[in-house]
């Protein structure tokens, strides 16, 4: 039976994805990012995954205010890199596992979650960022991805305590696919960052710091945390964190705290970085 390995969160600042594509990634203000993942890079090339089940937003590549799902997995063959304006990123084509994901969406919908089902999109630097943080810029991606959009662009987003019981229906759907497969779920997003208005550039240490041990060891507590108290800490974009619960959902109640990392700025957002295993 496939299996949920560990979990992975980690920000997806579009800049990182930049200063990687045109070979800036060596340059004194990137340096103390990149080396956070050095760590990253060693464990994932001993653990493997078969699959990753990632948890993004899309940033108006493939969604639109024509049409915003709230949550959408996506089933198709592959997924190719988004024009996010400047042209798509230089990643490989991300390579789907339709069998799973449709596996997935069956098993969430009738555990009563409702899902967007998704045969064609493109997916933009909420995918592909955390992708080149953990793997560098391979010729092809070493694994499987199972991309699943989660809307918080556009009000209402889903409540952190939604994300955190999808992750566990997600985890159940995974522990039904009657094939033996290792999967990981990425959570991504966040961390503190506002990108517009008055409090443009708000960062706070002191609340990434504090969910960041909450995620790990009291999730339940951060679940019921509510949307205003994202925006009035975190800033405007701070809600993103709801996606990283999902991932977390998706694990043992206790999990080993493999690796942390955070970092300020990164194109003015707080980068935090965790990977868990279950305990």
């Amino acid at each position: 039976m496939a299996s949920v390995t560990a979990g992975v969160a980690m920000s997806h600042v579009p800049a990182i994805g930049a200063a990687l594509d045109n070979g800036r990634s060596a340059d004194s203000y990137w340096v103390p990012l990149f080396s956070g993942f050095e760590y990253s890079k060693r464990w994932i090339a001993t653990n493997p995954p078969d699959v990753i089940f990632l948890v993004f937003n899309d940033h108006a590549s493939a969604f639109s205010l024509e049409m915003i799902p709230t949550f959408a997995i996506g089933c198709a063959e592959s997924f190719s890199p988004a024009d996010e304006g400047w042209g798509p990123r230089p990643v490989p084509t991300v390579v789907g596992y339709p069998e799973l994901a449709g596996h997935i969406a069956q098993s969430v919908i009738q555990q009563d979650f409702d899902l967007t089902i998704v045969n064609r999109m493109d997916v933009d630097h909420g995918l592909t960022v955390p992708l080149s943080l953990m793997f560098g810029q391979p010729q092809q991606w070493p694994c499987r991805v199972i991309p699943f959009a989660v809307n918080v662009i556009q009000y209402p987003p889903p409540s952190g305590q939604r994300c955190f019981q999808i992750g566990k229906a997600i985890r159940r759907a995974i522990d039904s696919f009657d094939q033996d497969l290792t999967v990981q779920v990425w959570g991504t997003g966040g961390m503190s960052h506002q990108l517009q208005g008055p409090r443009a550039g708000l960062i706070n240490k002191e609340f990434d710091r504090r969910f960041l041990d909450g995620l790990v060891s009291d999730p339940e507590t951060i679940a019921r945390m509510p949307h205003i108290e994202y925006i009035r800490e975190a800033g405007s974009e701070g809600v993103e964190l709801v996606m990283w619960l999902i991932m977390r959902g998706a694990l043992a109640p206790d999990v080993r705290e493999i690796h942390r990392f955070y970092h300020v700025p990164a194109s003015n957002t707080a980068v935090g970085h965790l990977i868990l295993e279950n305990a």
